[in-house]
């Protein structure tokens, strides 16, 4: 599935908790977050934190795989990116 928006996630997000017969509630215990998280998330909330986007997908059984392509197609490929590592520069901030 193609994702493009913080908005594309989270409407994959509500789709697969209601397919599994979640509540919200149930998928922030699941997830380590708070419901009312899960509530502006799904609810298409601009910032979020990837980390916990990445326990939420975790908790539903989905990945998250990034590939090339879109506008910036045309900027050469620098390797496999480490998320980790990219969280841990911006907590460094």
């Amino acid at each position: 599935m193609k994702l493009n928006s913080v908005q594309d996630v989270a409407a994959a997000v509500r789709g697969r908790r209601l397919a599994l017969g979640l509540s919200q509630g149930d998928l922030a215990s699941r997830a380590g977050v708070s419901r009312d998280w899960i509530n502006y998330f799904e609810g298409g909330k601009p910032t979020v934190e990837l980390a916990h986007v990445l326990r939420v997908l975790d908790a539903l059984g989905l990945r998250l795989d990034l590939a090339e392509g879109g506008p910036g197609r045309d900027v050469p490929a620098s390797g496999p990116v480490d998320l980790d590592d990219l969280l841990q520069e911006y907590r460094d901030r």
